[in-house]
């Protein structure tokens, strides 16, 4: 069980999507609502699956050794880095599309619930 100050990833993706659709509640179409709904859970997930990818990468470097045959021994890229790799260019791509779904302007109009702080002083 996580520690009262660790989230489990399924509460860092529910958090994530609640910050998520604070922005989207801003349209008043019910289409880009649904839309941007199912978006949202999906960027939500990868935004916590690349904070997960960050942590390993940052302890296992991003390079890993191998073994083809007996004597035959060498170095690659991480498959942690090749799944963020793409990992973060499908988050990009939602990330745009949602924003593309927001009226314009609609940013500044977004409130500030303090998170975005919290998180900040919480990782140092």
């Amino acid at each position: 069980m996580a520690r009262a100050s660790e989230k489990t990833p399924a509460q860092k993706t529910e958090a994530e999507y609640r910050k998520l659709k604070k922005a989207i509640a801003l349209s008043g179409s019910a289409a880009v609502k649904k839309i941007g709904d199912d978006l949202m859970h999906r960027a939500a997930f990868l935004k916590v699956t690349l904070e997960d990818l960050e942590v390993k990468i940052r302890e296992n470097g991003y390079t890993s050794e191998y073994q083809n045959g007996e004597n035959q021994w060498g170095t690659k890229k991480s498959p942690e880095v090749d799944i963020y790799n793409t990992t973060i260019k499908n988050y990009a791509a939602i990330v745009r599309q949602i924003t593309d779904l927001l009226p314009e302007g609609s940013g500044a109009n977004i409130p500030d619930d303090g998170f975005d702080e919290f998180e900040m002083i919480r990782n140092g």
